[in-house]
């Protein structure tokens, strides 16, 4: 459960552009989708690599 403190005179929309913050950071929903459907750890492992391969790729291309 979040908490979010609220201070004395604080506007409500940055109480909640706080809340929203935090509730992205600790990454929730993307939990919630990722147990909808059941991925082989096969398929993790090629998806993985395949970031890795593409931000080598990037890096590779900003040095050069």
């Amino acid at each position: 459960m979040l908490i979010i403190p609220i201070k004395d005179g604080e506007n409500i929309d940055r109480a909640l552009k706080r809340y929203k913050r935090k509730f992205d950071k600790t990454g929730t929903v993307r939990q919630l989708r990722a147990r909808q459907a059941f991925i082989k750890p096969s398929v993790t492992n090629r998806i993985k690599i395949q970031k890795a391969a593409y931000i080598q790729n990037m890096r590779d291309n900003l040095e050069s």
